[in-house]
């Protein structure tokens, strides 16, 4: 990515965060926090990633309001930043967390209890080197 994009990127994710915050006034969009925008290279489109807190209703709810303010956050995005043409917004919500617990929790459940042992890995070391072979 150029650096250009990527300034672009940085300065979207900080405008629309503070946007979301203070100007839209959707009641179906409550906590949300704006994780990471992705700007095609053509800078026309913003794929904006977020987080929603609440139950799944909720955060579907916090969406569809998202989507409704997509044109009048670009509008603002245009005036406030300045730039020719503010990119086009489409909002995904960020799972990577969610992911993220959920690998965790599969390594809680196969972890053994008393932890995993120091010398494990300098054994299996030892065990793929054999004396008596060359290398290849």
């Amino acid at each position: 990515m150029s650096r250009r994009i990527d300034r672009l990127s940085a300065q979207l994710k900080r405008e629309l965060a503070t946007l979301i915050r203070l100007r839209v006034k959707d009641p179906r969009v409550g906590l949300v926090t704006v994780t990471h925008v992705r700007v095609t290279n053509d800078l026309t489109q913003a794929k904006v990633f977020v987080q929603v807190q609440g139950s799944p209703a909720e955060r579907e709810a916090a969406m569809e309001g998202l989507d409704a303010a997509a044109p009048f956050l670009r509008g603002q995005l245009g005036a406030t930043l300045k730039i020719r043409r503010a990119p086009e917004l489409t909002f995904e919500e960020d799972e990577s967390l969610d992911h993220a617990l959920r690998i965790e929790q599969l390594l809680d459940e196969v972890r053994p209890a008393g932890g995993w042992e120091d010398g494990d890995e300098d054994d299996a070391e030892e065990d793929s080197t054999d004396e008596g072979s060359t290398p290849r």
